[in-house]
């Protein structure tokens, strides 16, 4: 089999499951192909995180991944430009480095960033693509991610940058719960020695988690004692103003 025919082949497997969950044989008789060659495309798209298996069941359905990849497709330069304002006052008001992340895969893609009005910052890192579990932006978008993608995610090994990152399935459950609980989370030194950060979920108008809003600066001075709630306080507000810009602009 060629690799555009497979590629074409792959494309009619998930047209049928477009539909809903169907089984093996249906799957081969809508795109008219050998129940066996169904069931290798089933497995490989499987794999990917494209389809997945119903739980309990023999059928197949679309997975988290073609969420994670449909996200690619949001107008990310419009949101941007939503949140531009927003992350200007925010960088203003803390004197950090304020920035703007969105999922791709299983990375945060940075996509915008305001400097810090102090002379001594951290370095511009938009368009980086980081793992998510590294950096708090990160965080925020794996807590609210679907359940069979985290699964996915937290089955895998996951690199560590620092002795303070979080690499184990039970560390990062932890931190998410705290996240979905208070709104934000910190991460002091996870991803690059001397870089602290904390962030917020930014959700749509139908209240999915489409981005995260952060702050960092290096961390001899961010947070300042005695000022990390007031910080994440100002994020999460921040947060909140693109959300509803969001919800506005439809």
């Amino acid at each position: 089999m060629s690799r555009v025919q497979s590629i074409e082949r792959a494309f009619a497997v998930l047209g049928a499951l477009a539909d809903g969950p169907i089984g093996v044989t249906e799957v081969a008789e809508r795109v008219d192909l050998p129940k066996s060659t169904a069931a290798r495309l089933l497995a490989s798209l499987s794999r990917e995180g494209v389809v997945e298996q119903v739980p309990g069941d023999t059928r197949y359905r679309l997975g988290p991944r073609l969420v994670t990849l449909a996200a690619r497709i949001r107008p990310n330069r419009s949101l941007a430009s939503l949140a531009r304002s927003s992350l200007e006052t925010l960088a203003a008001e803390a004197g950090e480095a304020a920035g703007l992340s969105v999922p791709d895969g299983d990375l945060a893609h940075y996509i915008d960033q305001v400097g810090s009005p102090n002379p001594v910052s951290v370095r511009d890192w938009t368009g980086s693509r980081i793992p998510l579990h590294a950096v708090s932006s990160g965080q925020v978008l794996l807590a609210y991610a679907p359940p069979t993608f985290v699964q996915r995610y937290l089955g895998r090994p996951m690199e560590r940058f620092t002795d303070r990152t979080l690499v184990t399935a039970d560390a990062l459950l932890e931190r998410m719960r705290a996240i979905r609980r208070d709104g934000h989370t910190w991460a002091l030194e996870e991803f690059d020695e001397g870089i602290s950060s904390v962030a917020a979920p930014v959700a749509d108008g139908s209240g999915e988690v489409v981005a995260a809003i952060h702050l960092h600066g290096p961390s001899y001075r961010f947070p300042a004692p005695g000022v990390a709630d007031a910080l994440a306080d100002l994020v999460v507000a921040s947060a909140a103003r693109i959300s509803e810009s969001l919800r506005q602009a439809g």
